[in-house]
């Protein structure tokens, strides 16, 4: 059946395939031109349309950096509801900046500086006269934008959808040829069982073949304790073994946040699944409702991701949401021991070089 989908849409592939090329290549020739800055900018970003898990990473990031740097994130602000340039305060709403923007600024606050622009280009500057005191920008997802040239580019991968074994859109997921790779420094290969064996390791550093320059590293999902929507009160995640669950998820891909509940609870209810950034309505959280009402058990909850929690803070949906038990399941990636101490070491000697002197 999918052999049969690519030879259907083969011409819209290689139609949008001509269009990459001709782009590249303008870059590639100097012929549009790559905008620098004299700070040192970090781009994480993926050749495959969402779901290799760009946001825990930007946020791994800063965690790793704002001890010694004054951090600041631009990023697009996929579906937000404003245009042009945004910068954002801890009141940020995800309609004013997007969900994925509005997680990062809910969960460092003043740590950090944010930003949302579509244009990388204009949004720089204007970041940097919002916030002066900047020493690193990190960019998300921007490896196609072209305009901009990052002193740094982090392309990610997901273990189980790898870019080698990927297809130009619309006949797979890839947004730009898979030669597209060769424009990263760094490779991270996303999503891997956390008992990954060091001989798949091998086999799949092979199969992607790195440049000379290239590094590639490995990282993993790790799940924390449920956190209630509106009043933060934890739910260890060892206390809902005998708890039934209703799920409801807008994130690209939600197979490990419902395989992780699955195996951690007691009974999944239901699982809704909405697209990507799904914008939710007050007659959506309604009939989720219903459902969890309708079910019979006396000791159940309703978890979403932390992303979707983000979409749901608005005065509208905390006076429907907010006396039930629903709750996110934060998420963050760690990297296996060799792979964190060498990647830790590249980002900081990388920042340490290029930073501004004032």
């Amino acid at each position: 059946m999918m052999t049969l989908f690519r030879i259907l849409v083969a011409p819209l592939t290689l139609l949008y395939g001509c269009i990459l090329y001709i782009r590249n290549l303008c870059y590639n020739k100097g012929i549009l031109t790559e905008t620098s800055f004299e700070l040192p900018i970090i781009n994480v970003g993926n050749l495959a349309f969402g779901g290799t898990g760009k946001t825990p990473h930007i946020e791994y990031l800063i965690q790793l950096l704002k001890p010694n740097n004054k951090v600041a994130v631009l990023s697009r602000g996929y579906k937000r509801k404003t245009i042009g340039y945004f910068f954002a305060s801890n009141e940020s709403t995800a309609a004013q900046i997007g969900d994925e923007p509005r997680q990062i600024k809910q969960k460092f606050k003043d740590e950090i500086d944010l930003a949302v622009s579509e244009n990388r280009v204009i949004g720089v500057p204007n970041l940097l006269f919002d916030a002066p005191e900047t020493d690193i920008i990190l960019l998300d997802d921007a490896f196609q934008h072209r305009a901009i040239k990052a002193g740094l580019n982090i392309l990610l991968t997901d273990y189980n959808n790898l870019f080698t074994q990927d297809y130009l859109t619309p006949s797979g997921t890839l947004r730009e040829y898979r030669a597209g790779y060769k424009r990263a420094d760094i490779i991270i290969v996303t999503k891997c069982n956390a008992d990954l064996a060091e001989k798949e390791k091998q086999q799949i550093i092979a199969e992607i073949k790195p440049l000379a320059h290239q590094k590639v590293y490995f990282s993993y999902q790790k799940f924390s304790d449920l956190v209630h929507y509106y009043n933060n009160t934890i739910l260890p995640i060892h206390e809902i073994k005998n708890t039934d669950l209703l799920l409801f998820s807008g994130i690209a891909k939600a197979t490990s946040f419902e395989n992780y509940l699955e195996t951690n609870s007691n009974t999944i209810i239901d699982a809704w699944q909405f697209g990507d950034h799904h914008d939710f309505t007050i007659e959506e959280m309604e009939k989720l409702l219903a459902a969890f009402d309708a079910n019979s058990s006396s000791n159940k909850i309703i978890t979403s991701t932390e992303k979707d929690s983000m979409r749901l803070m608005t005065d509208e949906f905390k006076a429907l949401l907010q006396n039930f038990p629903i709750y996110y399941l934060p998420l963050e990636i760690a990297f296996f021991e060799n792979d964190k101490t060498n990647f830790n070491k590249q980002i900081l000697n990388y920042v340490d070089q290029n930073k501004r002197s004032y």
